[in-house]
């Protein structure tokens, strides 16, 4: 029987316990010191609750010795060591409020324990603050009431937001309607080893084809890990020939009609998977340790800069690199949402403003190569200057380049029915 494949070996489980439980790193100082942060707007506010009417200097008072619970995906050591370090040494210092980091394996933990919390009639002591999130999940607890809102557009970081741009304004086709403010920019790229691969498949048919002539050096997490999910909608992009038929609200019957030729080319190319395709890695985590390890040739992640973060770290060798499709790969933003329960709303809404900030995003493109989604035209020179002076590695794309392979994402229910029609289709086959 076919299965997500949920273990490591002993000596990487033991070594991933082990860096779990290890003191976070410490992050590097503000890679642009000296730099003037812009002015807060002094005006009152137009927010939810108790906070309406306030300025933003008020709210930060407000906000003053609170605590700060932020449930977010704690699969990159990476990221967690710029969470537990610099950014909550920065909240600490500039506004004396403590950040909790909550790591879940993903967005499901933090939506059950609202929820949870709303059934009971918990409206005031959440235990979630703030959420990293996008997609199906924001929708999902969106239309269950769970989001505190609307306040984003209220953010002094929204000074630095093109609201008017589809891909800011619109969580994979579900409005964002001030529910959420961008955190970072996320594209689809494929990871290499170039002392292996001379020359990666520059298109899907093309990676088909490499898939069969090279068996067992090839896999993907299991659908409904996120990187697997989107691996999983590029091939049935191209299966359809034409996805643009899907861009619009959910329809059964296309679905019916168009998506056998997807799970046609997944169960095609299945034997030739790692492991003949008997098992699946369960999350990207797992994909990540086997081309690590050398077990296979490729990897994959919605992190542009996730493989050149791994080489610095020395966990990827320095010939790693990256690629897209000529056909181009998904692109979407991720943001961060308030619980409606949060009994920290002033904390959480200085939090989240600092998260998106010009200094945090400059810091997080320094420390992990995080790609932000503010658009920088907006900010002044200085700052331009900064994020325009950060090194780019080998192993991360150029922008224009991902810019213009940039390929829409579907609306949440799309989403839903092919991860469904995977485990259907795929797994249980």
């Amino acid at each position: 029987m076919k299965s997500r494949f949920a273990g490591l070996s002993c000596t990487v489980a033991i070594l991933a316990l082990i860096t779990a439980c290890a003191a976070p790193a410490t992050a590097p100082e503000n890679p642009a010191p000296g730099l003037a942060e812009p002015p807060v707007d002094t005006a009152p506010l137009t927010l939810p609750g108790d906070l309406n009417g306030m300025t933003w200097q008020e709210v930060a008072t407000q906000a003053n010795g609170q605590t700060v619970n932020w449930w977010m995906w704690g699969g990159s050591d990476i990221i967690n060591s710029w969470v537990n370090g610099w950014v909550k040494e920065q909240l600490a210092d500039r506004y004396n409020i403590t950040l909790n980091q909550v790591p879940v394996a993903g967005p499901t933990e933090f939506i059950n324990q609202v929820l949870g919390e709303k059934e009971a009639g918990n409206d005031d002591e959440g235990s979630v603050d703030i959420m990293w999130i996008n997609g199906e999940n924001f929708r999902t607890m969106r239309e269950a009431n769970l989001l505190y809102g609307p306040w984003a557009e209220a953010a002094p970081t929204s000074d630095f937001i093109d609201w008017t741009s589809g891909s800011i304004a619109y969580d994979f086709g579900y409005p964002v309607a001030g529910y959420e403010l961008p955190y970072g920019s996320a594209q689809f790229v494929m990871g290499y080893n170039s002392a292996l691969v001379a020359t990666p498949p520059d298109s899907i048919a093309a990676l088909i084809a490499w898939i069969k002539a090279n068996p067992g050096q090839f896999t993907y997490p299991a659908p409904p890990d996120f990187t697997g999910s989107v691996f999983v909608r590029h091939l049935c992009y191209h299966a359809a020939g034409d996805y643009t038929a899907f861009l619009g609200d959910f329809d059964a019957g296309l679905f019916a009609a168009q998506f056998p030729a997807c799970w046609d080319l997944l169960n095609e190319i299945e034997p030739y998977l790692w492991r003949e395709g008997e098992t699946y890695p369960e999350t990207v985590s797992a994909l990540q340790e086997l081309f690590a390890n050398g077990e296979i040739a490729f990897e994959m992640s919605y992190d542009i800069g996730g493989v050149q973060s791994f080489i610095e770290s020395g966990r990827y060798p320095e010939t790693a690199r990256t690629f897209v499709f000529d056909e181009g790969t998904i692109a979407n933003t991720n943001y961060i949402a308030i619980a409606y329960n949060s009994p920290h709303k002033a904390a959480a809404l200085v939090t989240a403003n600092f998260l998106c900030s010009l200094p945090a995003q400059l810091n997080a493109a320094a420390h992990h190569n995080w790609t932000t989604p503010l658009d920088l035209s907006r900010a002044p020179a200085a700052w331009q200057a900064a994020f325009e002076a950060l090194p780019r590695g080998e192993a991360i794309l150029a922008p224009e380049v991902l810019s213009t392979h940039r390929l829409p994402e579907l609306q949440s229910p799309w989403l839903i029915a092919i991860e469904e029609g995977w485990t259907a289709h795929v797994l249980q086959q």
